[in-house]
This record gives C-alpha cells, sequence and structure tokens, in this order.
C-alpha cells in the first residue's frame, strides 16, 4: 500500500472513531507497528492529528499547523532576545537550569553564555552548542530520539533522563499561553519534554512573546497556576497579563521598551506582589 493511500486510511479512521491505538491502526491498514508509527509522525507534523501516549487523536478544530522551526526561529527576534535577557539574571552561579527546545530559549542560551558557573541541561543540540563553546558552563545534553525539524532529542529516553533530576530553575518556550489553559505547545512530544522539566524544577518559567498571549493551541504543557514566572517583551496586552495573573501566573517579568518606544505605552516590568513561593 503506498504512503498516501494509508493516510488517507488513517484520517477516515480517526473521522469515525476519534482515535485509536497503534495496534488497531496496524491491524486496520495490514501494515507493521513501525510503519503506523512513522505515518503518524507525518501526519501530525502537517497537522492532520495529534499523536498520544500509544496511539493517535484526531487534531482539535481551529489548530492550524505550527510553521517549521526556521520560520519560528525567524520571526520575532528582538522580542525574544530582550525576553532572553530579562530570563538570564534569574539563575546564580552554581544552581541548575533546564532549558526545552525552541527559538527562544535558544535566545536565552545566548545570552546566558558570557555568564559563568551554571549547570545547564538541555534536549536542544543547539543550545548546548552555544553554551558549551563558551565553556563558562557545565553543558549536560540529554538523550533520546533525534528530529529532523527541531535539532533535539524527544522520546521516553529524554523523560527518563528528566525524571531522574531536580533542578533549580526550568525554563520552557510553549507556542501559547492563555489563563484558561496555560502553556501550551503545537506538538504532542514537545509538550511532553516541557512537562517533564517543569515537574522536576523548584522554580517553573514560561518565555512568551507578546504573539503567543492570549493563544491557545493543541496540547497542554501546564496550567497558568503552575507557571511560577512569565517572562514576556513590551508589547504585550496589559489585559492579557492582568488575566494570567489572575489566573495564576505568579510573577511577570516585562522586558522594557526599547528606547524609541520610550514615548508610547508604558512597558516597565510588571511584577505581581504575591508571588508564589513553592518549596523544591
Amino acid at each position: 500500500m503506498w504512503v498516501a493511500e494509508r493516510h488517507r486510511l488513517i484520517l477516515a479512521l480517526l473521522n469515525t472513531h476519534q482515535g485509536l491505538t497503534t495496534e488497531r491502526f496496524a491491524e486496520a491498514l495490514g501494515v507493521s507497528r513501525e510503519t503506523v508509527r512513522r505515518d503518524l509522525i507525518e501526519l501530525e507534523r502537517s497537522g492532520q492529528l495529534a499523536r498520544v501516549h500509544g496511539g493517535a487523536v484526531a487534531a482539535a478544530a481551529g489548530s492550524p499547523p505550527e510553521p517549521a522551526y526556521a520560520e519560528r526561529a525567524a520571526l520575532q527576534q528582538q522580542q525574544k532576545r530582550d525576553i532572553a535577557q530579562q530570563a538570564a539574571a534569574l539563575p546564580a552561579p552554581g544552581q541548575t537550569c533546564f532549558l526545552d527546545a525552541g527559538s527562544t530559549t535558544l535566545a536565552l542560551a545566548q545570552a546566558l553564555a558570557p555568564r559563568e558557573g551554571l549547570i545547564v541541561i538541555t534536549n536542544s543540540l543547539d543550545a548546548a552548542m552555544v553554551l558549551a563553546c563558551h565553556r563558562h558552563h557545565e553543558v549536560r545534553l540529554l538523550g533520546g530520539r533525534l528530529e529532523d525539524d527541531v535539532p533535539a532529542t524527544y522520546g521516553e529516553q529524554t523523560a527518563a533522563e528528566i525524571a531522574r533530576l531536580h533542578v533549580d530553575w526550568a525554563f520552557v518556550s510553549p507556542v501559547a499561553l492563555d489563563a484558561v489553559n496555560g502553556a501550551m505547545d503545537y506538538l504532542w512530544h514537545e509538550a511532553t519534554v516541557a512537562r517533564a522539566m517543569l515537574g522536576r524544577a523548584r522554580r517553573r518559567v514560561v518565555l512568551a512573546d507578546a504573539s503567543k498571549l492570549g493563544q491557545a493551541s493543541r496540547v497542554q504543557i501546564c496550567p497558568p497556576v503552575e507557571v511560577d514566572v512569565l517572562v514576556t517583551d513590551a508589547g504585550a496586552d496589559p489585559q492579557v497579563l492582568a488575566a494570567l495573573a489572575a489566573a495564576g501566573v505568579g510573577q511577570v517579568l516585562q522586558a522594557p521598551a526599547p528606547p524609541h518606544a520610550a514615548e508610547g505605552p508604558r512597558a516597565a516590568e510588571i511584577q505581581r506582589t504575591a508571588e508564589v513561593q513553592r518549596a523544591a
């Protein structure tokens, strides 16, 4: 059976059943589970379904496919650098940090590189190389399956290695953050790694530029109350930030406006005084 025909039948099955296991797909198509897994990965990347543990479910209505990593990396570059500078001031020398894979966390790695004395654990090949080249930090790259879009490791091995650790800070960059759903990602495996990192950190930090705030995606990483710190840029809508704070986000750090925007709306750092302090 040709690949295109298998994909058509998989989507037809999901249209009828909404969700099926990998084994059920394999039986219906008369192919191996390994073949089905490869098909599900391809269909998820094109936004036509969402993989879950053991199978797949129909794609959420109204969720357009996420742009490729290279395309996302070219967007909001100044905002990401501003966010990175704010976030880089949070960890102190000697502390341990998780960084997930994304263009904003890569900007954070670049901002952290000239500093000294951190232990940084990441699944991002790019972030690991940026930090290792400066030789100011101890850098550990998580094992796992390499993806061909984002240069990073994912999968059961990645999650298992994260589960063995306990760190001071976790920095993750979701594709969306709103007051109802919290931090969300488009791809299941990316959300799984981010969720695992947040679950093993004393302080949980979400990096999100203004374009991601008030938005939703397909897979929840964590609810708002589990975000200890949100770091965003000067263009964030104050009403959206207020809604996130009311939903339980512990602290909001907003990068200052660039000099040429000084006469515009005030974009100073916003902090909630009732910062959530959680013990390790």
